[in-house]
């Protein structure tokens, strides 16, 4: 079979991926091996390929294909995130390029849009991973918004609403008013903002007085009903009982007392806005305050802002701020740092909003979620452990889940409204169920289904992928059915911590509630992809790469190691192009070592060597040990290290060492005996590196032999653990020093290695001579003489204390080498003196760091051994 001189990475990822396909090997059904199933943290259907889906998809195809070759019936389950308020955002942005407004179009006219273009850009992303080469189960791929998987919410929906645990309530949300709908409380994000806080003078009513207030929006004054002191603060006693007037709209307010009132923050005077701030909902119901939302769903001004209706609130800000400056209103304006609530997803500034909302009571939700991770036996490990922190302050402080969301894109909530009264409703999963609960409600046997309006609220995107382990298998709508059995719980759970609360701590309490399960038995967080500089990779950054481009340039296999290479197990990953370059080289290494053994010609009339007898022996013992240490990085997700013990195998050992000790003379044939030993310990390499280089390691495993497609290397066995000669491992690591000290020599003399050298051994060391012909071998050496005293007329080095001598008659200029050899000793004679100066120096060893000192008398330890090998190389020389 010819073999390509050069690896083509597009050509032979293109061919393996189809052959893959075809031949259905990463399709998975329940049978009698254990299974190992992993569920894709689903992607938004608006995303395209980025550094993040990279790493946290390479992480997942490396276990997955690793169980597959362990013979686990690996199950690995794609699908994409409808994503509510990104997708809804994506498709009102293309319906105003076409001169079409939302708010014209009916429900079912608005979500053709959405479908139609969830239809042209679902999928990208997942055509992507394919270019990655990750081996998911694509004949599994799920939507969360297939009927089948909106069919599983909405069950669930209406279970958790009959259970008393759903219920609808008037309250302070956050209200993104960019995409117009509420947001959960870890759907915002708390950012540190420099603003301005505003003195603003407000009328006593029936006298000349004044007080003055602090705040960062003085927008909000048209919504002030209350103005709020400290009963404790005796600089206010004169204004209990009194009345203040609002600036700019003259509305007569109440003073009122409450302890709430910090009497150290700005003037000790709280203006009291009850539709615009949690905290100011809290007093206004305590003292039965007015509410006035003076905000249009856009944040812009309604009627109660007067003049300034219809602005924005950050240009109506200005604007009212300068008109209280010109009537005199506005005392002062400082700098002020506060944090502000961003949404998550559109990043607009987050406005407190009273709405109607659903909720989900989480106080008993949550328990089992806390012991399954934080009990004394936990049933789901978090890798790595510190986000058990994490995960406790979340759980531990949880608040009900306002899970509706104001969006059209989404399963719509199964609410049906029978009347005009907040709780004129029933709760069902489909109108006609609908229909019948509202007659036994209302006792009117003629209600019918046009009588009933649902609410048009859909819920919350995550309150659909928290079902995604079950509901991918269809163990919501039949929870005893086959699938749900085999494969529930799942076994790992790749994921960055970013959503831990959002996810994963939300899909452990629903595997409690519905399965009574832990949906996974670990939970491995990755870090978060940054650059060079330590800063997270954005598009408005313009540091993140083209993810596809780097896949074209260094090829799948080279991306996937660049990756993993940077990625410490649970730390931010400092991605490095460079780092993909050097996967590419490994791959054009292995490539090029394979390439070396199909040059040789094999002949079964020639005897093995004793050289390969014994490397084949050293390299089993190595494999073996890298096998161990392989696996226990596994076991730890420490795959940085995994690989990094591969590499180190394969390129080091592998190729080189064991390719250099059985490699034939110039134009001679190989011994069958080693090449076949070789090329079995070849496959096994393949073996190990096959998660993290998939296409590179079929490719030559395909070369190696002529494969059925039963004997392809995806579904090949991984390599079983033996015994291990550590002897052996210790024995070559001291062959080795030999060896590379007699190519240190032959390069400084300038020895040629085509020239066989002398070379006799003084063996204080008692050193195994198992190894002989290994470095008679690689050393190039006439014969190994053991002697019991220094060889004249011979250079020398030294590995620990054996002694190493290879003359030099007439393979150098014996003059010049006593000249180099002595300016050499008496610099580091020099040198000596120095260092045995500062030593003998007692105020320095007194006064000087230990670490110093010791790093001074390691220097005067090293002086004197080398002083010791320079004059015995001078001795023997003259």
């Amino acid at each position: 079979m010819s073999i390509p001189s050069k690896y083509d990475a597009k050509t032979v990822e293109n061919k393996w991926y189809n052959y893959w396909m075809k031949h259905n090997y990463f399709h998975s059904t329940p049978d009698e091996r254990e299974p190992y199933t992993i569920v894709i943290p689903p992607p938004n259907v608006t995303g395209v390929l980025h550094m993040g889906h990279m790493l946290n998809n390479t992480i997942q195809d490396v276990l997955i294909r690793r169980a597959r070759l362990q013979g686990k019936n690996a199950c690995w389950v794609p699908g994409t995130d409808h994503a509510s308020i990104a997708t809804e955002a994506k498709v009102v942005a293309r319906l105003k390029e076409q001169g079409i407004d939302k708010n014209n179009l009916t429900r079912d006219e608005f979500l053709k849009h959405a479908w139609d273009w969830t239809e042209e850009y679902g999928g990208v992303i997942l055509e992507q991973l394919k270019k990655l080469g990750c081996s998911c189960d694509w004949e599994r791929t799920k939507f969360t918004m297939d009927d089948d998987m909106s069919e599983a919410v909405i069950k669930v929906f209406v279970d958790l609403h009959e259970k008393g645990l759903i219920y609808r309530g008037y309250r302070m949300v956050n209200w993104d008013p960019e995409a117009k709908t509420t947001l959960s409380d870890e759907e915002v994000i708390h950012e540190e903002r420099q603003g301005n806080l505003y003195y603003i003078n407000y009328k006593i009513e029936g006298s000349d007085n004044t007080l003055t207030i602090a705040t960062t929006r003085p927008e909000t004054i048209f919504g002030d009903t209350a103005i709020c002191i400290n009963p404790e603060d005796e600089r206010f006693t004169h204004l209990k009982g009194k009345k203040a007037i609002v600036p700019i709209c003259g509305r007569v307010i109440p003073i009122i007392e409450d302890e709430y009132v910090d009497l150290e923050f700005g003037t000790g005077c709280l203006k009291v806005t009850p539709a615009h701030d949690e905290n100011d909902k809290v007093l206004g119901d305590k003292h039965n305050l007015e509410v006035i939302d003076i905000f249009n769903e856009d944040a812009t001004l309604n009627s109660f802002g007067l003049q300034f209706e219809g602005q924005d609130r950050f240009v109506a800000r200005k604007a009212v701020s300068k008109l209280l400056e010109e009537t005199g209103a506005l005392v002062k304006t400082e700098t002020h740092i506060n944090k502000v609530g961003t949404s998550e997803r559109t990043k607009a500034v987050i406005e407190p909003r009273l709405s109607d909302q659903w909720f989900l009571k989480m106080e008993e939700l949550v328990k089992p979620a806390i012991e399954a991770v934080l009990g004394e036996d936990p049933e789901i490990k978090l890798f790595p452990k510190k986000f058990e922190n994490t995960y406790r302050h979340w759980m531990e402080n949880i608040r009900d889940w306002n899970i509706s969301r104001q969006l059209l894109w989404g399963q719509q909530i199964p609410a049906y409204f029978y009347g005009e009264g907040k709780e004129d409703f029933v709760v069902a999963e489909n109108i006609e169920k609908a229909v019948e609960k509202a007659q036994k409600v209302t006792g009117k046997t003629d209600l019918k289904a046009e009588d009933l309006k649902q609410d048009t609220d859909a819920l919350d995107t995550w309150f659909s992928s928290w079902l995604w382990p079950m509901s991918v298998f269809d163990g919501i709508r039949n929870p005893e059915n086959e699938e749900i059995k085999y494969y529930y719980p799942t076994n790992d759970l790749v994921t960055g911590p970013d959503i831990l609360f959002f996810w994963v701590a939300r899909m452990i309490i629903a595997g409690y509630e519905y399965k009574d399960q832990k949906p996974f038995n670990n939970v491995y967080l990755t870090g978060l992809v940054r650059d060079k500089q330590r800063r997270k990779m954005s598009k408005s950054l313009g540091n993140s790469p083209d993810a596809l481009k780097l896949i074209d340039d260094y090829g799948a296999g080279g991306v996937r190691v660049g990756l993993l290479l940077s990625s410490a197990a649970g730390n931010d990953l400092m991605f490095d192009e460079a780092l993909c370059d050097q996967g590419k080289k490994f791959g054009n290494k292995i490539w090029n070592a394979f390439n070396l053994t199909n040059l040789w010609e094999v002949s079964d009339a020639i005897a093995q060597p004793k050289s390969s007898e014994i490397a084949l022996e050293w390299y089993e013992a190595k494999f073996q040990t890298a096998l161990v240490e392989i696996e226990d990085h596994f076991s730890k997700y420490r795959l940085s290290d995994a690989l990094m013990a591969t590499y180190k195998l394969i390129y080091d050992d592998f190729c080189g060492w064991l390719l250099e000790i059985v490699k034939p003379a110039y134009q001679q044939p190989i011994d069958a005996k080693t090449y076949d030993n070789v090329m079995a310990i070849f496959e096994d390499n393949l073996k190990i590196l096959h998660p993290f280089m998939p296409f590179l390691t079929e490719d030559i495993w395909q070369y190696i032999s002529e494969r059925t497609p039963e004997e392809a290397l995806i579904i090949a066995k991984w390599p079983e653990a033996k015994p291990i000669n550590k002897e052996l491992i210790s024995q070559f690591d001291f062959a080795s020093e030999v060896i590379s000290g007699i190519r240190t020599v032959r390069k400084e003399k300038n020895i040629a290695f085509k020239d066989a050298i002398g070379f006799s051994v003084i063996n204080n060391e008692k050193a195994n001579t198992v190894f002989d012909e290994v470095i008679s071998k690689l050393g190039n050496l006439e014969s190994i003489d053991y002697v019991n005293e220094a060889v004249e007329g011979a250079l020398t080095f030294r590995v620990k204390s054996n002694e190493y001598f290879i003359p030099m008659e007439g393979a150098i200029d014996v003059e010049a080498e006593i000249i180099k050899l002595t300016e050499e000793l008496k610099y580091t004679e020099g040198f000596l003196k120095s260092v045995q100066k500062k030593l003998s120096n007692e105020r320095f060893v007194a006064g000087a760091p230990e670490q110093v000192v010791a790093a001074e008398k390691k220097k005067e330890a090293d002086a004197l051994a080398k002083i010791e090998t320079l004059n015995t190389s001078l001795a023997s020389l003259k």
